[in-house]
């Protein structure tokens, strides 16, 4: 469909019409309709799928409605504050979503934007926040802050919107969203767009909703036909250093987004590839916000040629020059996997997506493979082949498969000798799994039934003299000797430190 056929402003589709987009995406025909009508919305959608277009497009839309409302105006005046209000989980999508708001909003007159970060001095937040706001851009923890100090004003919000609300569950800000949708009217609207809504997300949802329009629009386990993906096993770091230097210096790598477990990674990996000459820089939460948004700024026009990142950045750059994600270190979630490959095949082109793996991520690739039911092709390069033996690794079975894949369940293999039992449990049959012995049911064990008023098993300790041996770790057992001593005896005033404790042996501790 054309943005024309969906209902917009003519300013709006304009706007769209000069950024190069014609046509509409699958995420963006279903969702902006029903937001444009005020429904509530829980929506899941893909890394590049255009659902950012899809939320700011309807939060345009009410802008332009509200402005053209002149009834309104002469009821309730000088509105202050936001009307809409976005929720994101990190600064960088936070900047990628005021960025789009500029750039589809650029024919409406007038249209106010703020961005409230962490990492940013309060004095700008605290201005923009005093006056007359069309859309505020935010992250939870900063808002909750200026919500404290009485700065941030919400009591006009008519639309909300929770961007990647499964990322920002993950990151603790459960209590902060909740507190932020008490400080906004009951009557709004609110849209949420989330990966899955299963388990918290969902009980989120529900709090936040009233009967809201599911739409599902791609999962973690379609397959992502424009990004081809690598998997280059390495014997040790040394190993995974030179295939890394091959990869970055092939003509055909454009952009690079390489990913690291850590910041101290990334800033290391970063200094490495300066010095053998690479145009290269670090993007973690340890910067300031400042050199953040220099960074991503040297990315887009083409200065940086590689960027070391941490999660972080995982879903806020939007550059479609990258040709290359390189998986260094692995993230410490599968889902992290699908939005850090994201980075690259975005507006139609073609992406590659390569993981260096050693044999301690095994587990991991495993997770991965099964989270997005994809098993990642291993490839060799030539000249750096790996010495030691390729690890084993299970294929990814498709959703819904149990844990043995399909094998029907009840044909186990015992190896040669079949299976014996002595007791009265079960007798094989035919090797068809197992069957009861003795007809229907299990088979009575034979003993008596048990009495509460019977003796005991076990027979009291007997008296000195005729002692069991018990454990040094009984405390005042009976040793055999009427003069014994408890197991752990205290240490006499003025005896050294290891002449006490448990077996003559130091104990660390002094009295």
């Amino acid at each position: 469909m054309t943005f024309e056929t969906l209902g917009l402003n003519e300013a709006l589709t304009k706007a769209v019409t000069a950024s190069g987009y014609e046509t509409a995406t699958e995420v963006q025909t279903q969702a902006i309709p029903p937001a444009l009508a005020g429904a509530d919305l829980m929506v899941s959608a893909s890394t590049g799928s255009g659902k950012t277009a899809a939320f700011i497009l309807p939060a345009l839309e009410r802008v332009l409605a509200a402005r053209a409302d002149t009834t309104q105006k002469r009821e309730r005046g000088v509105i202050y504050g936001p009307r809409v209000l976005v929720l994101c989980p990190t600064r960088e999508l936070a900047m990628q979503v005021a960025k789009a708001a500029a750039t589809y909003g650029r024919f409406v007159p007038g249209l106010r934007v703020a961005t409230v970060v962490g990492g940013v001095p309060y004095p700008a937040q605290i201005a923009a926040l005093r006056g007359q706001l069309d859309i505020l851009i935010s992250t939870p923890g900063r808002l909750i802050d200026h919500l404290n100090t009485g700065k941030a004003v919400l009591e006009n919000v008519e639309m909300l919107v929770l961007d990647e609300a499964d990322r920002m569950l993950d990151m603790g800000f459960i209590d902060d969203i909740n507190t932020i949708a008490e400080a906004i009217p009951a009557t709004r609207q609110t849209v949420m767009f989330s990966a899955t809504f299963l388990g918290h997300v969902g009980r989120l949802a529900q709090n936040l909703l009233r009967d809201p329009k599911r739409i599902d629009v791609a999962s973690h386990t379609d397959t992502h036909e424009n990004i081809e993906q690598r998997l280059h096993w390495a014997d040790n770091v040394n190993h995974k250093n030179a295939l890394l230097d091959h990869i970055l210096t092939r003509k055909e790598m454009e952009q690079a987004v390489v990913f690291t477990s850590t910041q101290r990674d990334a800033d290391w990996l970063a200094d490495r590839l300066a010095d053998m000459g690479h145009h290269v820089a670090s993007l973690h939460g340890g910067h300031p916000q400042g050199r953040r948004n220099r960074v991503l700024q040297g990315l887009r026009n083409g200065q940086l040629k590689i960027l070391i990142a941490t999660d972080v950045a995982a879903r806020g750059i939007d550059v479609p020059t990258i040709s290359h994600v390189i998986n260094y270190g692995l993230p410490m979630k599968a889902e992290d996997y699908v939005h850090r490959i994201g980075r690259t095949g975005r507006a139609g082109r073609n992406g590659l997506a390569i993981t260096l793996g050693e044999r301690m991520d095994v587990g991991m690739i495993r997770r991965i493979q099964q989270f997005t039911t994809q098993s990642i092709p291993v490839q060799t390069v030539e000249g750096l082949e790996p010495k030691s033996p390729e690890p084993k690794m299970f294929a990814a079975r498709p959703e819904g498969a149990g844990r043995f894949g399909n094998k029907p369940f009840g044909k186990p293999s015992y190896g040669k000798k079949p299976f014996e039992h002595r007791g009265q449990g079960f007798a094989p049959r035919g090797g068809e799994g197992f069957a009861p012995r003795g007809g229907e049911g299990f088979a009575p064990r034979d003993r008596a039934p048990f009495d509460r008023n019977a003796a005991p098993r076990f027979e009291p300790r007997a008296p000195h003299g005729d002692a069991p041996r018990h454990s040094p770790f009984d405390r005042g057992a009976a040793t055999g000797r009427v003069d014994h001593k408890p197991a752990f005896a205290p240490r006499k005033p003025g005896a050294p430190a290891g002449k006490g404790g448990f077996k003559g042996r130091p104990t660390g501790f002094s009295r």
